[in-house]
């Protein structure tokens, strides 16, 4: 070895297709489904099947949130690797049609960035000369993302509907084990809250008492919020 220790390290991915929609998932599904069952608590306090509809509440919130997210999920992904796809397409025949301009075009960007222009330019002409190395290349430059690196749509529903199975069962299940209350399904999703923000926190730079805290302020002040709603509506129907 040279005087020079071998320098290696990695990174996260942070391009993969499952990641964003497995944390949104999951956080959705906490406090949309407790803040929909604290809802229907608020409201139906008074009745003697108040019980009764906070749990099929919470079931029908958690089937119709998972397939929902899913289903936005896989649509929004699939929608935008179409869109990419024909970017790289474009860019595909730009490149046999005009290699010239294109390589032009590809040395703008380095020679911003502080590269001499005259080596920029010979850099993407010699580049060129590979078309699909010239492809990659060239999309990673101008789009951010080089064919091959899309995330895949079925992966990112997948991960979306588990996740938020996952966080719509929290304030669900004490009551399939005979809770009659709110009490220990508040308490259950208060943890699960700042759980989620500490696993969170775990992938940003973000301290973990931050982002716990931050997502047990989010999910809190919704729940309370829609129990306030629903016990206004409650007592005026009533």
């Amino acid at each position: 070895m040279s005087g020079h220790e071998a320098h290696e390290h990695s990174h996260r991915d942070v391009t993969g297709g499952w990641l964003r929609p497995a944390v949104f998932g999951a956080m959705d599904g906490l406090v949309s489904n407790f803040a929909l069952m604290a809802g229907i608590a608020g409201g139906t306090a008074a009745l003697s099947q108040g019980r009764t509809a906070v749990v099929l509440a919470g079931l029908a919130g958690l089937a119709a949130g998972a397939f929902s997210m899913a289903a936005g999920e896989y649509t929004s992904v699939a929608s935008q690797a179409e869109l990419a796809e024909q970017e790289f397409e474009n860019e595909r025949l730009e490149l046999l049609r005009n290699p010239e301009a294109e390589a032009r075009e590809l040395a703008a960007i380095w020679i911003a960035r502080g590269i001499d222009s005259d080596l920029a330019l010979q850099l993407a002409e010699q580049i060129g000369r590979n078309p699909e190395g010239a492809l990659e290349v060239h999309a990673r430059e101008e789009f951010g993302m080089a064919p091959g690196e899309l995330p895949s749509p079925w992966l990112a529903a997948g991960s979306s509907f588990l996740s938020f199975v996952v966080g719509a069962s929290i304030p669900v299940i004490p009551y399939l084990f005979g809770a009659q209350d709110l009490i220990v399904s508040l308490i259950l999703s208060v943890l699960g809250l700042f759980a989620a923000g500490v696993l969170v926190s775990r992938l940003t730079a973000r301290s973990w008492w931050f982002s716990g805290l931050r997502q047990l302020f989010v999910g809190v002040l919704a729940a309370a919020v829609t129990f306030g709603i629903g016990t206004l509506v409650g007592h005026s129907l009533g």
